[in-house]
């Protein structure tokens, strides 16, 4: 009956206009016709003239409009709410809620629920705060969908101290109220206190264990990462692709490489094969858990890759001493139009100096601001000092920290010592071990490589001087610790470590190396030693180094043939690096470490850092 009175009285112009009006000019026009014809005014579209008074001063006439009509006023203001809430200007929507509240036009859920959207894309943690007053005033404070969207708000603005509040006196909590507030601690780096909601919470979804998992991932916590992961397979919950990445990096971390394995494994058979971040991660925990060939089949089954893709390829060839491959896969970047970042830099600038590329490394330093503009940072000077430093040029690398326009880290002046001992320049060691004390008082590793270098030169009464000075400062020589997985069970090893339910065996088969080895023409290095003791004591202290002690296990625990994996939390010593260049051949196995700053892959009796490390 409408439709028919609308048509008979409106002229086609005015028709038109019904559904297309968008300034209150028109609106009015229309507004008179209808009048003038005596059609009703419920034909006027409501969410039109909302639309054409919302944000200007007639506002008050469209409200004065609803006022004659029988349907609920609010709801039209609430469709232009959420189309405000969701468009380009979300400010839009609070400006509409100020109106609506100046002309008393009482608010439901839904108002709410759309402005707090538009507070939330806004971050604007004021306002959040009003809604909060009108949620508790007009008695929404069960409706938990409107609390959880204030607690989140809260918790984006990073307002810790009202959100927790909120949390502790929420009447209820669904497991979306838990874990916004986990999200909230992680992102604070509170693990320990995510960590205990996470353990007081009655149901998890796949997104409150995966923050878990991430949260230590991301905080230098692998172990507890891939605890919580294995945790969360028992109780039956199906990982998604946030969480194998997350995973993936945490056994980049620990060069756990049987998890790894399983969960490629598990996210191939997924379907998460496109995924370009999962692929990015698997090909640094390959590369990082020392499987080149698997970082590269990775990579190369890539269909579509991106500056990552070719920065973690490059970094990992990098770490394994491929230098020419390294900078081959650069060129074939480059090649295809892809831009490199500062990370491209970090890995390229790492391979010309695990390999001594002096030149090619000058270029890349150079190339890296005037060909693509990229400033060089921290890690790119530090690659730089370790370039030159490893090369033998210690005063042009002393040079270059010295002019470098930020101030430079303890890794800076740790390359720069790194060289000094290689090259035995004893004048530069102890300027750079000056401003080691300076930076990272505590760290024994700068004083241990100082008292070596005095050592070697047999400067016998400034080893005790460094000694001395360890001891009044409190220094205490960090402990080598080695681990190998058999099994999918990881096995650590601590220097020195007797306790070893079979160190009884290990050390009866390194004795029998030791023979082959000695017959072989190895002679053992005493000089890493630190500690002031007889010689054949120092050559026992030698053989009980961490990775002796992992290397026998695996060669006791593993098949022959089998590669071995070791990861050092230290430098290998020059002592246990030419032992196990010799056990790799006697023993006919390939043996990777991965130790603080490389890997060495040991084969046939020679390493893949051409022994410059």
């Amino acid at each position: 009956m409408l439709s028919a009175l609308t048509s008979l009285h409106l002229p086609h112009h005015h028709h038109h206009l019904l559904h297309t009006f968008t300034s209150p000019f028109e609106l009015k026009q229309l507004h008179a016709h209808l009048i003038k014809t005596n059609t009703p005014l419920s034909s006027l579209p409501l969410t039109r003239i909302a639309f054409a008074c919302s944000l200007t001063p007639s506002f008050s006439y469209a409200h004065k409009l609803f006022h004659h009509l029988q349907n609920p006023e609010i709801t039209a203001w609430n469709s232009c709410l959420k189309a405000f809430a969701e468009g380009e200007n979300p400010a839009d929507a609070l400006l509409l809620f100020h109106q609506l509240h100046c002309f008393n036009v009482a608010p439901d859920h839904f108002t709410l629920s759309f402005v707090l959207k538009a507070c939330t894309r806004l971050v604007d943690f004021n306002t959040g705060r009003v809604l909060h007053c009108f949620v508790e005033k007009l008695g929404f404070r069960s409706n938990l969908f409107l609390v959880n969207m204030i607690l989140n708000l809260y918790a984006l603005c990073g307002e810790t101290w009202d959100a927790r509040k909120m949390f502790d006196r929420m009447p209820q909590r669904d497991v979306v109220t838990w874990n916004i507030m986990m999200t909230l601690l992680v992102k604070r780096g509170d693990m320990e206190e995510a960590y205990g909601l996470f353990s007081g919470m009655k149901e998890r979804n796949v997104r409150s264990w995966t923050l878990m998992i991430s949260g230590f991932a991301q905080s230098g916590k692998p172990k507890e990462a891939v605890r919580v992961f294995l945790e969360m397979e028992e109780a039956g919950v199906r990982a998604n692709e946030v969480t194998v990445g997350a995973v993936l990096s945490a056994c980049a971390d620990l060069g756990d490489l049987d998890l790894g394995r399983r969960v490629h494994e598990f996210s191939s058979r997924s379907g998460f094969r496109r995924n370009v971040w999962i692929c990015n991660t698997l090909i640094e925990m390959y590369a990082k858990c020392g499987c080149l060939e698997d970082a590269r089949r990775v990579f190369d089954g890539m269909k579509e890759r991106t500056v990552v893709s070719w920065s973690a390829m490059i970094s990992g060839l990098a770490m394994h001493g491929q230098a020419e491959e390294a900078l081959r896969l650069f060129s074939d970047m480059i090649e295809r139009g892809m831009e490199p970042n500062h990370v491209t830099f970090v890995g390229l600038l790492h391979a010309c100096s695990h390999m001594g590329f002096v030149d090619k490394g000058r270029e890349f330093f150079a190339s890296m601001t005037a060909d693509y503009g990229i400033v060089p940072k921290i890690e790119h000077y530090g690659c730089m000092v370790d370039l030159l430093s490893r090369a033998g040029l210690l005063h042009e690398a002393h040079e270059l920290i010295m002019n470098m326009p930020i101030k430079p880290n303890g890794v800076v002046w740790g390359a720069l010592l790194g060289g000094c001992k290689v090259h035995r320049n004893i004048e530069l060691a102890e300027v750079a071990t000056k401003h080691l004390a300076e930076l990272d008082p505590l760290n024994d590793g700068y004083y241990v490589v100082l008292s070596n270098i005095y050592a070697e030169a047999q400067r016998w009464e400034d080893v005790t001087r460094v000694r001395r000075l360890m001891r009044d400062r409190g220094v205490k020589k960090t402990p080598g610790w080695s681990s190998i997985t058999v099994d999918g069970v990881v096995h650590e090893f601590v220097a020195g470590d007797e306790t070893h339910p079979q160190a009884e065996e290990i050390i009866q088969k390194w004795e029998k190396l030791l023979e082959t080895m000695k017959m072989k023409g190895y002679v053992p290095n005493t000089s890493v030693v630190l500690l002031d003791m007889e010689e054949d004591e120092k050559e026992k202290f030698l053989n009980r180094h961490s990775e002796k002690l992992a290397l026998v296990f695996g060669l006791i625990k593993t098949k022959p043939g089998t590669p071995i994996r070791i990861m050092k939390n230290l430098r290998v010593c020059e002592d246990c690096h030419a032992a196990l260049k010799l056990v790799s051949e006697i023993a006919d196995r390939e043996i990777v470490v991965r130790d603080r700053n490389r890997f060495h892959c040991f084969k046939n009796g020679s390493c893949s850092c051409r022994d410059y490390w």
